[in-house]
């Protein structure tokens, strides 16, 4: 019997449940609903879009025509998901508004850019960048700005600090806090990326109110607590929220982090509606307890689950470990499961170490160093988490992602059979030494 399927959002978790739906129930009645242009596209390109190493147009994966011959998705751009009720939505499309009925409904509807209560925040020259149709503003000032200005200090703003240096900008990041990436990161981890930062010409100014954006219809300078910096750019990045409105119209439940509350296969309190994706919350593997990690990986799997199990299967999502990786020039950064603080933060009897070691044999050419903090239960010696920084750190923190994921401890951790040759690892490898310091009896 055919089904009628609404998705609301065409990004990421959407498309995915969307294509899993139509695979798997190709005879069903599956419309997506994108209040944008864009579908299935890439928001984390955007740094790099800044520095000019892609195009707009590939910042989406797929087309809208692929969605529609390929998959046979009934796909709608331009199109606002304004009401939502038991069995029908409210749509406000280009040719006016409409009202579409529905068996099942997934809410992929993402997140939105946190505008903070500052003065001057509305002023030409001020961006947020969020979603890829937010290049279509910023690109005539990027090409005229000589001072940039970055309010926040996470992942985004390292990443844009990267792009504006290397289009030749002058950049200040300005935090509230006392270091960048402060919520994802140990101190002795983000300590050399600022070095390197400050090295390469950032005007890191930390422990600073902005207070206001000044300027006579266009931005000129920015205004904290403790001084004043010029600017003909500024780029807010100081956190994002999901977007429960819709969520909460249906009468579905909002978990503790604000997101979406969902089981382990996506459903919401409400019978029939699902949530994936940046406004749904899920589970921390390590401490059971709900978080809200929105990121592109976890957003597809979570709309995977949704599809399949809307289309009658019978799948769970487990939750995650909130895995991250980023770079600033060829200084990468990344971590996966529970930093010293989180530890603390959840009354967790744990130890750590940090150890420095090679990425090749010392004799080969082309190696670099590895910093590598790792975190282990101070009993069971259960591994808890990894921080590295420094040189080829992607297969450290994705095998250490899955050595967490199965419960691993420091003895298993030591003995795994990981690959070595020059070229690619010193026969010790950084993660076999971290396993070995944390002790293996």
């Amino acid at each position: 019997m055919e089904k009628k399927v609404i998705v609301v959002g065409g990004g990421a978790a959407g498309m995915s449940s969307a294509s899993r739906i139509k695979r798997l129930r190709p005879d069903w009645n599956v419309k997506v609903f994108e209040k944008t242009s864009w579908v299935s596209h890439a928001p984390c390109g955007i740094p790099y879009f800044i520095e000019g190493l892609c195009g707009e147009e590939d910042l989406m994966y797929y087309s809208p025509e692929f969605f529609r011959r390929e998959r046979g998705i009934d796909l709608h751009l331009n199109s606002e998901v304004i009401e939502i009720e038991e069995g029908e939505a409210r749509i406000r499309e280009e040719r006016g508004e409409r009202k579409y009925s529905w068996d099942y409904l997934v809410l992929a509807n993402g997140s939105s850019p946190i505008l903070p209560e500052i003065d001057g925040i509305e002023l030409e020259g001020v961006f947020t960048l969020h979603h890829p149709e937010d290049l279509r503003r910023i690109s005539s000032p990027l090409e005229k700005c000589r001072e940039s200005v970055i309010i926040g200090s996470g992942y985004i703003s390292v990443e844009i600090a990267e792009a504006l240096l290397s289009r030749g900008k002058r950049v200040t990041l300005i935090a509230r806090s006392n270091r960048v990436l402060r919520k994802s990161f140990d101190k002795e981890i983000t300590a050399p990326l600022e070095e390197e930062m400050r090295r390469k010409g950032v005007n890191l100014r930390f422990n600073e109110k902005t207070i206001e954006i000044s300027g006579e219809n266009r931005v000129r300078k920015v205004i904290t607590d403790k001084g004043e910096y010029e600017a003909d750019l500024v780029i807010v990045a100081v956190g994002t929220r999901p977007n429960v409105e819709l969520a909460k119209q249906i009468g579905a439940k909002i978990g503790k982090t604000g997101a979406v509350w969902t089981d382990e296969k996506m459903r919401t309190s409400v019978e029939g509606v699902y949530a994936a994706g940046d406004v749904a919350e899920t589970r921390n593997l390590i401490t059971g307890k709900r978080v809200w990690i929105p990121l592109a990986t976890t957003a597809n799997k979570m709309g995977f689950v949704a599809g399949s199990n809307i289309s009658g299967m019978n799948v769970e999502f487990p939750g995650v470990l909130g895995t991250q990786i980023t770079k600033f020039f060829s200084l990468e950064i990344g971590k996966t499961g529970l930093t010293e603080n989180e530890c603390k933060e959840n009354g967790l009897e744990f130890i750590s170490k940090t150890i420095k070691a090679r990425t090749k044999a010392h004799y080969f050419p082309g190696g670099g160093e590895i910093k590598v903090k790792v975190i282990a239960e101070k009993e069971t010696k259960k591994l808890l988490g990894i921080q590295a920084i420094g040189e080829e750190i992607l297969p450290r923190i994705n095998s250490f992602a899955v050595a967490l994921y199965s419960n691993l401890r420091t003895r298993d951790l030591f003995f795994s059979d990981l690959a070595y040759a020059p070229p690619f690892s010193p026969v010790w490898d950084p993660l076999v030494v971290a396993s070995r310091v944390l002790g293996i009896d």
